[in-house]
């Protein structure tokens, strides 16, 4: 008796094995389930917070910290929840949850943007964050209400910038300066220095390129005694580099002349190989960085040579890049972005003095820009673009958004390996551009 119950005992331990093995592979899914549900990313120490010196960009991992699609929605602030929507609309996988995406994510703007078309949130809900808008200073309400807008016509174009006896160029490099109104001699000066249109030669004479000019502006309440538009129209006349467009020319609107200027680009001049976009402030030495272009290109054909992408463009993108920069809270500042418009850190991006980056890029920021919602600040909306593309800006320390040190400012011989120093006047433009040339054979050895 007692061994045909052993024997019983055995058999069932036998029949009950894969319930149990069974049994304990659903836990296990199920924990891992609740994981990843609820696993949250390690926070990111901060190195570095806008404005101010870049961090060492050789220490930080040359890959985007954020995934591509962002599926959570993160806080309730403003911008969070409409790129929130962007990012589900246009997710390959979830855009049949599209409409939920929208009424997520659905907020009542000033009246006067119902006229705006956006190209990510396709209506406007009932959800108000008038609250939130009271709050803000005027500046940030005047984004906010009008920040759907992307359409804005030309006041002044240059459509045949790029082309020669009705043949469109090749650039070598475009070179895309953001300027105001009445910034006449700023303009000036660097027509007559680093901005020269025409073709370039490099530092050592070797190897130059062709090198257009454009200045980007908007529209600005001028004093009616002023003749400001009729001076730029007359300038526009002259030089044929103004590229002007139809909306107010303010701080937190100098995202638009990015959107804008890239479709500029597509339409009018889409075989230039490099696009410098930067200041009216700064200064460039283009013999030099006409060399450094050179032998991005170069390398570039010789890799598709290698390996058979001829389709391939080339992802570049630098300079002086800051990594994980947190909103400027103080409200004192021009940088001030409130907590109820953005949360978050910034992705990486680079100073808005001055940036290089190809072509082809230029080409993909377009097309992922309508993807992206507008930003007030120029320099880490385009930071936010690349991170969409997954692309990484490359550290360039030759791109001096913050100036040399105090004591080097009036050495010739420090600018050496610069190619990009923000900021300089004018006059000092001017100067400056005659040391370099002048000590050219005994600085640049």
């Amino acid at each position: 008796m007692g061994k045909f119950c052993k024997c019983n005992g055995r058999l069932l331990c036998m029949c009950l094995l894969p319930f149990m093995m069974t049994g304990h592979l659903l836990v296990y899914i199920l924990v891992t389930i609740f994981v990843t549900i609820s696993y949250a990313p390690p926070k990111i120490p901060v190195h570095f917070i806008a404005p101010g010196s870049s961090s060492n960009s050789a220490k930080m991992a040359s890959h985007p910290l954020n995934a591509f699609w962002n599926l959570r929605l993160i806080d309730s602030a403003l911008w969070n929840s409409l790129q929130h929507g962007c990012d589900r609309l246009y997710n390959p996988i979830l855009r049949g949850n599209a409409s939920m995406a929208v009424q997520q994510t659905k907020i009542k703007l000033d009246p006067s943007s119902v006229g705006c078309v956006s190209n990510c949130i396709p209506e406007i809900g009932s959800h108000t964050v008038a609250n939130e808008l009271k709050a803000m200073s005027d500046q940030m309400r005047a984004f906010v209400s009008s920040m759907r807008c992307r359409e804005y016509p030309y006041i002044i174009n240059q459509p045949g910038l790029c082309y020669n006896n009705e043949t469109l160029d090749t650039p070598l490099l475009l070179m895309a300066i953001k300027s105001q109104m009445g910034n006449f001699e700023n303009r000036q000066a660097i027509r007559d220095t680093w901005g020269r249109s025409g073709h370039v030669s490099g530092e050592y004479n070797i190897r130059g390129g062709l090198v257009r000019t454009v200045f980007l502006l908007g529209k600005q309440d001028s004093n009616p005694k002023s003749n400001f538009h009729d001076l730029l129209q007359k300038e526009s006349e002259k030089y044929g580099d103004i590229l002007q467009w139809d909306f107010k020319d303010t701080f937190f609107n100098l995202t638009l002349k990015d959107v804008l200027f890239w479709r500029w680009f597509k339409q009018y001049c889409p075989k230039a190989i490099f696009v410098f976009k930067g200041d009216d402030d700064v200064f460039v030495r283009t013999d030099a960085l006409v060399d450094f272009l050179n032998k991005q290109w170069e390398e570039h054909n010789l890799w598709q040579a290698y390996t058979n992408e001829t389709d391939k463009g080339l992802d570049l993108f630098i300079g002086e890049v800051i990594y994980n920069a947190k909103p400027n809270r103080d409200p004192s500042t021009k940088y001030f972005i409130p907590g109820s418009f953005y949360q978050g850190v910034y992705p990486a991006y680079a100073g808005g003095g001055g940036v290089v980056y190809s072509g082809s890029l230029a080409l993909r920021l377009k097309e992922i820009s309508d993807k992206v919602s507008l930003f007030p600040i120029d320099d880490v909306y385009l930071g936010m673009c690349l991170s969409k593309l997954g692309v990484v800006p490359s550290h360039h320390p030759g791109f001096l958004t913050f100036d040399l040190p105090i004591t080097q400012r009036g050495n010739p011989c420090a600018y050496k390996s610069v190619l990009l120093v923000h900021r300089r006047s004018p006059r000092e433009m001017v100067a400056l551009w005659n040391h370099l040339r002048n000590l050219r054979m005994r600085c640049f050895r």
